[in-house]
């Protein structure tokens, strides 16, 4: 499977989409993840964000990283790190955030244009785009661990 591309029809759907893929991650072995969430300013992410720590346990807000540059949530058995690399100038400015240890996570990163050496690594790419009233979803691996989600994404119907 390459890729899945979904009709989103409004904010809700758009986080369901985030809590599927928080399910799939958690009923697999897969601990340590980059997933890039790509769009224009409201297309979704943080949305979809949302979505997916609400699925993994979170009860308290969520904001959107964009000044704090990395939120960290803690759950029983997945640590997920959400990042919003806008207001960074590129690659080198990734080491002032704590890169490097973020490793082990699960990594949502929004703008991750901002940083291309993040684009490499990635093991998921969710392309948001606004599609009338709602969103439009292009989900595609990068990696194996990134397959073996999508496979579970579209068994379950996500």
């Amino acid at each position: 499977m390459t890729e899945i591309d979904r009709v989103l029809a409004d904010a809700p759907a758009t986080a369901a989409l985030g809590a599927a893929l928080a399910r799939a991650i958690l009923a697999s072995e897969h601990r340590a993840l980059l997933v890039l969430l790509e769009g224009d300013l409201g297309a979704g992410k943080t949305t979809f964000a949302r979505g997916f720590l609400r699925a993994c346990g979170h009860t308290g807000p969520v904001p959107s990283p964009t000044y704090t540059l990395v939120e960290p949530y803690q759950f029983e058995d997945l640590d997920v790190h959400h990042l919003d690399l806008y207001r960074l100038a590129g690659d080198a400015e990734l080491e002032f955030i704590g890169w490097r240890d973020l490793g082990d996570s699960v990594r949502l990163v929004e703008w991750p244009e901002r940083a291309p050496s993040a684009l490499q690594a990635a093991d998921l790419s969710i392309a948001l785009q606004v599609d009338g009233a709602g969103r439009r979803a292009r989900i595609a691996p990068a990696s194996a661990a990134g397959r073996a989600l999508l496979g579970q994404l579209n068994v379950r119907g996500a």
